[in-house]
């Protein structure tokens, strides 16, 4: 398969895929931790490659939640979108976000994430995320 970089069109299911993953992101910023976590799926594994192991769903609600550094705003790049038999949705993409850190300060972060979805009753539920940021966060 050849993926076209940056993606120039997307197909109506890119899209919609896409659009959820902004959507998450508006969710993080507006820390919602019941929306957050309707988005999960009950079995979610992730792994911030910066952490010595993945995580679970619930440590992921509140990697946005209590004393994470608040989101502020973002920039989301795309890399590649691929949907498979349409249930299986698989994103890469680069982010640069401004945060603010549990001292004050307004902090620039930028990083590379990949998302793995599996939509169940028309649905797109995160199954999986992998990523860092290049910087880690203090």
């Amino acid at each position: 398969m050849t993926v076209q970089l940056p993606i120039v069109e997307f197909s109506q299911e890119q899209k919609l895929l896409w659009e959820h993953v902004g959507n998450l992101w508006e969710m993080s910023k507006e820390r919602n931790k019941s929306k957050i976590q309707a988005t999960l799926h009950p079995r979610y594994v992730g792994w911030d490659i910066n952490a010595d192991l993945p995580h679970d769903r619930e440590a992921a609600t509140q990697s946005v939640l209590g004393d994470a550094p608040t989101l502020l705003e973002y920039d989301l790049r795309p890399l590649s979108v691929q949907i498979y038999e349409s249930i299986v949705g698989v994103v890469h993409y680069f982010y640069s976000a401004n945060v603010l850190s549990r001292n004050g300060q307004v902090l620039t972060i930028t990083g590379k994430w990949s998302e793995v979805y599996l939509k169940q009753e028309g649905i797109w539920m995160m199954v999986s995320v992998s990523g860092r940021p290049d910087v880690p966060i203090k």
